[in-house]
């Protein structure tokens, strides 16, 4: 009797967010269809509102939970070969996965290695990631038969549990900007230049915050390059009224950089 292993399930990204798109298209559905009906007026005191306005809201938000989902059922798992690409693997690299969340850049790293290991750290917040725990993760590496070249740890980016020049590549995507005070983002960029090889990269891919990464990461011997698109950026930024700005930093430790 043959088995086959599920396929790996990396959750539903900013699940809260999703929740509150549904809510929202709901809602403005029902009203486009009591108005549409003749259930309700739309008048509100001296003001009236029409029926196209609540349709097209709830066009809109229905549209972005689909996209919402796409991006972390498929979009996602494309976009990971896409980033990690850019990368020239040797295979015996250590890797560390700065906010690994259940996996995804993580098992992709070691794929791509033979005698190296990949090393994922996080909090665990499930606001940022449904299902986000340790399990998952080590689930996630069973399943894509990797189990064997991944580690993970329950580690605050802010603080990480590494000795100075560990790790020769240090991946992290939409991880960083969750520290919402600038100092704490600043701390864990440093964190990520200490643990990082002279002559090693680090691929940062984020929503927001890149100039203030690519800063810190200057004035820790680091030579920082953008490499995505800053067409793309731009469109994201003004369709979502400045919420998010993404940026891919591919950044390399200066190999004359003292370990400290």
């Amino acid at each position: 009797m043959s088995s086959t292993s599920s396929p790996a399930d990396y959750g539903i990204d900013a699940p809260y967010v999703l929740r509150n798109l549904l809510i929202a298209g709901t809602a403005a559905l029902l009203v486009w269809l009591s108005i549409a009906f003749g259930f309700w007026s739309g008048r509100i005191g001296p003001l009236r509102f029409g029926p196209t306005g609540f349709l097209i809201m709830a066009i809109f938000f229905f549209a972005s939970s689909a996209g919402m989902l796409w991006s972390s059922k498929i979009g996602k798992v494309r976009e990971r070969e896409k980033l990690l690409s850019k990368i020239s693997w040797r295979g015996d690299e250590q890797v560390l996965d700065v906010g690994c969340g259940r996996g995804l850049l993580l098992i992709g790293a070691a794929k791509r290695l033979t005698t190296g290991t990949a090393t994922g750290v996080d909090i665990w917040q499930t606001e940022d990631l449904s299902g986000n725990k340790p399990e998952a993760t080590l689930e996630n590496a069973r399943r894509e038969n990797v189990a064997e070249r991944v580690k993970i740890e329950t580690a605050d980016m802010r603080k990480l549990p590494f000795a100075n020049a560990s790790f020769d590549v240090v991946i992290s995507r939409a991880a960083i900007h969750n520290l919402y005070a600038a100092g704490d983002r600043t701390a864990a960029i440093r964190e990520i230049a200490r643990v990082l090889k002279p002559g090693g990269l680090a691929l940062i891919d984020d929503i927001r915050h890149f100039r203030q990464y690519a800063a810190i990461f200057t004035e820790n011997g680091c030579d920082v390059r953008r490499i995505n698109s800053a067409a793309v950026s731009m469109f994201w930024t003004i369709l979502t009224f400045g919420s998010l700005h993404p940026a891919t930093l591919l950044v390399r430790k200066s190999p004359d950089h003292q370990k400290s």
